[in-house]
């Protein structure tokens, strides 16, 4: 596995801003590289990375998956806005979201609504399995980002796509990268900047954890 950190579509060279965070696509590949060491950015493999400060909830009551009415939808969205709120409320984070293609720069390898619903999204990480020794094997994972101020709700049309699998690899974290939510179909991975906050967000909202011993 290799990583191409080179952005695309950026016109200027990685910055600090004067509070000491990153501006800049290729700054936040920089950054992840200097606080995230211990893996890419892929949010799938967050919870085994970071397995001391993970925790799982589900998305709806009985661990139902997929919400098949607006009112499953509501609670979808209220679980997910409410932790999210909980990590990044006053604060600015990056929005991610993720394509893949055979080839670096070709077209995605699956359609998706990913480029209509993050247009501000920036390329600033490409992580690539080249294994096979049949390049027609290779796949290219992209990362897109965008910086913004946390709103309650402002990104409820990803969150509702990653509730139906229309999108996904989707995370949000903040301008550190201490804290990061990654809603998946059916639940969301979050991890905390140490165990013990961990703990206490997995306790007030234990009713949302799923049934299973494994935290799964």
């Amino acid at each position: 596995m290799s990583a191409d950190v080179t952005p695309a579509r950026l016109d200027t060279p990685a910055q600090l801003d004067t509070a000491g965070r990153l501006d800049t696509a290729a700054g936040l590949a920089a950054l992840w590289r200097a606080r995230r060491p211990s893996g890419p950015p892929v949010a799938h493999g967050f919870r085994t990375v970071y397995a001391d400060r993970w925790v799982r909830f589900h998305s709806l009551p009985g661990s139902k998956r997929y919400p098949d009415s607006e009112d499953e939808y509501a609670i979808v969205l209220e679980r997910y806005d409410t932790v999210l709120d909980e990590l990044f409320t006053g604060r600015e984070v990056f929005v991610v979201t993720m394509d893949w293609s055979f080839t670096p720069d070709g077209p995605a390898g699956y359609p998706t609504p990913r480029a209509e619903l993050h247009p501000q999204g920036v390329h600033w990480w490409t992580e690539s399995e080249q294994d096979d020794s049949d390049p027609g094997f290779h796949t290219h994972t992209r990362l897109y980002a965008d910086r913004r101020p946390w709103r309650h709700g402002c990104v409820d049309a990803l969150l509702r796509a990653v509730a139906d699998e229309a999108v996904v690899e989707v995370f949000v974290t903040d301008t550190e990268l201490r804290r990061i939510h990654h809603p998946y179909d059916g639940g969301a991975d979050v991890v905390l900047a140490t165990p013990t906050e961990r703990d206490l967000l997995r306790e007030r909202h234990s009713g949302w954890l799923p049934l299973n011993s494994a935290g799964l």
